[in-house]
């Protein structure tokens, strides 16, 4: 708790957990809102593209976008599928420093959110030398760097996680 001029205020304080880790992104994304579509066409609170969410057979946009509970389970399982994915690399890179950003599990799984875990394994098996921006020019490096740090084990790899 902060006291400000006699007045005591309570700010929300997120821990670097998996909570933590979710909002932050959500955060990044889209202010935490569940129901954006950015002028691109991705939506809602994490900025999911339409084939992402065919991957876990949803197919109604509007109603995705209406339901803060689909948006969170669907959050969960890209983590874990995205976990799966990437779990070789995620034991052979992290702890290293790749272009003065220290490689984390999940700086991994927030850069393969933004780019995909394809383009994940190609930054981190080419030591960095491989680039990738989205289209609004942020890059891999920056969100290895930006969410760095936090517990994300008690998200599982799953091959093919169920929403």
């Amino acid at each position: 708790m902060t006291v400000l001029n006699n007045t005591k205020l309570n700010f929300p304080y997120l821990q670097n957990d998996f909570v933590g880790f979710k909002e932050a992104l959500a955060f990044k994304e889209s202010q935490g809102r569940y129901s954006i579509v950015n002028k691109l066409g991705y939506l809602g609170k994490y900025q999911f593209g339409k084939s992402t969410l065919k991957r876990f057979r949803i197919y109604n946009t509007q109603n995705f976008l209406k339901d803060p509970e689909l948006q969170e389970k669907a959050f969960i399982a890209l983590c874990k599928v995205n976990k799966w994915i990437l779990r070789k690399d995620i034991r052979r890179s992290v702890g290293k420093t790749i272009n003065g950003v220290k490689i984390t599990e999940s700086g991994i799984l927030a850069a393969a959110h933004l780019s995909g875990a394809g383009n994940v394994k190609k930054y981190l098996r080419s030591n960095g030398s491989f680039k990738f921006k989205d289209a609004f020019g942020t890059s891999i490096e920056s969100y290895m760097k930006k969410f760095a740090g936090y517990d994300v084990a008690n998200i599982k790899a799953n091959k093919k996680p169920v929403v």
